[in-house]
């Protein structure tokens, strides 16, 4: 971070332990700054992430399927079909049709998601009406084909930033809580409604191209959020375990499994030294949440993530405590 930037930030903390007359000490203020620098560099990483996320899916939708009357799946299929229906404005729907979901991810994923997501999709929009992206091809296969890549990398990136521009998982977590039903099989049963009204409204050969369409943007979602399911399993072997563990427990709401281990490294070896390692389960949708708040804690965490195709019982499903 550039020294003038640290400046600013000293001043500031110092400004606010001045007004809430609170004892300031050099400990104290680099402490906050390393905090401060850490959030600041999350911040940046997420918003590259995003703003890729949103060009990629905006080149997707302008210059592959709307200009040819395409229609994929989720709540973006669901805007592309009543758009192509009613003739109203895309970047409009996409916002309307989305609101519901990142209502509910405000209540089931937390503030920051929801207000992440929020924020792309209103960009996206945006970017809809003023980029003029070019139109690529009319050949019908390559249309569902990349424009499902391009559509589906977008969404990826969105999600390696904290955010979404397509609101269908968010729903398909909260349904999943309610039903027990997998992530994916309600992801799959939501689709397939809208591929059959694709298919009674517009062409049997239309919605034939959705399904290809669909498919090769939810292969490159998991291409791009590298091969991670709907649950990811963490392990964190920090010194500064019970901290990570009061933030898990406390701060997310989520359940953590303790294993008593001991520390060492390098060819000698070092002094061994136990510590507690953590094991908690977690949405792929809170992962960048819970790498920022461990760096605060403890950036030098040794973390281990493994796939988990399904979970039962436990604190998994557990929402965010209200503090």
């Amino acid at each position: 971070m550039l020294t003038v930037f640290k400046q600013i930030i000293l001043k500031h903390l110092e400004a606010r332990h001045k007004k809430r007359k609170e004892r300031i000490t050099q400990k104290l203020l680099l402490a906050e700054l390393e905090i401060a620098e850490i959030e600041f560099t999350h911040f940046l990483r997420d918003g590259f992430w995003i703003v890729i996320g949103i060009a990629s899916a905006g080149f997707g939708l302008k210059g592959f399927l709307l200009p040819n009357g395409f229609i994929d799946g989720g709540v973006m299929g669901i805007s592309l079909l009543t758009r192509e229906v009613t003739g109203f404005s895309l970047p409009i729907l996409i916002v309307l049709f989305n609101l519901p979901f990142l209502l509910l991810g405000l209540n089931h994923l937390g503030k920051s998601f929801a207000i992440r997501s929020v924020l792309a999709i209103v960009f996206l929009a945006l970017a809809l009406v003023f980029i003029p992206y070019p139109i690529v091809t009319s050949d019908k296969l390559l249309i569902a084909v990349f424009g499902g890549f391009f559509l589906g990398a977008g969404i990826g990136f969105s999600i390696r930033g904290g955010a979404v521009i397509d609101g269908t998982e968010v729903l398909a977590i909260y349904l999943n809580k309610k039903t027990g039903l997998s992530v994916g099989d309600i992801i799959l049963v939501f689709n397939v409604i809208i591929f059959l009204f694709g298919a009674y409204i517009l062409s049997v050969e239309i919605a034939l191209y959705a399904i290809l369409t669909y498919i090769v943007a939810s292969k490159t979602v998991d291409f791009v959020v590298e091969g991670v399911d709907e649950y990811t399993g963490l392990t964190i072997i920090s010194p500064k375990s019970e901290d990570i563990r009061v933030m898990i427990t406390e701060k997310m709401g989520k359940g953590v499994t303790i294993y008593s281990g001991k520390r060492g490294f390098g060819k000698k070896g070092c002094t061994l030294e136990q510590t507690d390692i953590i094991y908690t389960v977690i949405t792929r949708l809170e992962i960048t949440e819970l790498e920022r708040e461990v760096d605060r804690i403890d950036p030098g965490a040794f973390i281990i993530y493994s796939s988990i195709n399904a979970t039962k019982g436990g604190h998994v499903k557990k929402r965010r405590l209200d503090h």
